[in-house]
């Protein structure tokens, strides 16, 4: 038994031997595909700490003051939360293509039932509403739940903490493009996650927010304000940041070489007609 064993190990070892001899071999005959595109540097960015914007975003609220919103003088900021009250506010900056981040919460103490519970909206370009509400534990209609496109699109997954509790927002969206004549060219698309859970994958939005008709789209500039809704609830929102730099890189092809030019087509000789 003893000899047996010896000799499988032996022809094991061996085998692997001449596997990895075998790998080495074939890895030095192996060409690496390059592409020969020659890509600009991807500009470095720091990550944000603790909770702090990334080193190339735009802050719109850092727990100080919301002197980036118009109307944002009435809201309460109190341990750097800004708390919704008398109206919504509005960037005084416009953006377009974009990473939104921003992080709430809903009153703890838990008031109303539905859509009267703990809501607001975060609208990018002031017309496509992302919602904000308390969802835990709190049937609505599901294309108005938190984290849903409101009235177009529910979440994936329902993802709210309890009333209370800090939540983020992450928003990846890219504007609508519309041709000469006010048509849609293009249409507006959002990847959306809460709390680090995705709810929306590069969904295409049907058009502006409504809560009297079908979404739909009209022509409007390539750049817009953000909004955040004012519903009657004390809903308070903290680290409001936005990222402009969200577009691919890119590269300069290969020149191509002389052999690889197309060389013209052969011209095939014509077919005679049978008799």
């Amino acid at each position: 038994m003893k000899r047996i064993f010896r000799s499988q190990a032996a022809q094991f070892a061996l085998a692997s031997v001449i596997t990895l001899a075998g790998g080495s071999l074939l890895a030095a005959y192996v060409q690496e595909y390059k592409s020969g595109i020659i890509w600009p540097e991807p500009p470095v960015v720091t990550p944000g700490e603790n909770g702090s914007a990334p080193s190339d975003a735009v802050v719109l609220f850092d727990g100080t003051d919301m002197s980036a919103f118009n109307g944002g003088d009435k809201w309460e900021i109190k341990d750097g939360a800004a708390t919704v009250r008398g109206g919504g506010v509005t960037t005084k900056q416009a953006f377009g293509d974009c990473q939104v981040h921003f992080e709430f919460a809903t009153p703890e103490e838990v008031k109303g039932n539905g859509q009267g519970r703990g809501n607001s909206g975060f609208y990018l370009m002031g017309r496509y509403e992302f919602q904000v509400l308390d969802s835990y534990d709190n049937p609505t209609y599901f294309d108005g739940q938190c984290g849903s496109i409101y009235k177009q699109q529910p979440p994936m997954v329902n993802a709210c903490r309890k009333p209370g509790q800090w939540q983020s927002m992450d928003i990846i969206f890219t504007a609508p493009t519309f041709n000469d004549d006010g048509s849609l060219n293009t249409p507006a698309y959002a990847t959306v996650l809460q709390n680090g859970i995705l709810l929306h994958n590069h969904y295409a939005l049907q058009g502006s927010t409504s809560y009297t008709e079908p979404a739909r789209y009209s022509k409007h500039p390539d750049k817009l304000p953000i909004h955040i809704q004012d519903h009657g609830n004390p809903v308070r929102y903290r680290n409001i940041w936005v990222r402009e730099n969200v577009h691919e890189l890119i590269g300069t092809p290969p020149e191509k070489k002389a052999d690889e030019e197309a060389k013209p087509e052969e011209k095939q000789p014509e077919k005679q007609d049978e008799k």
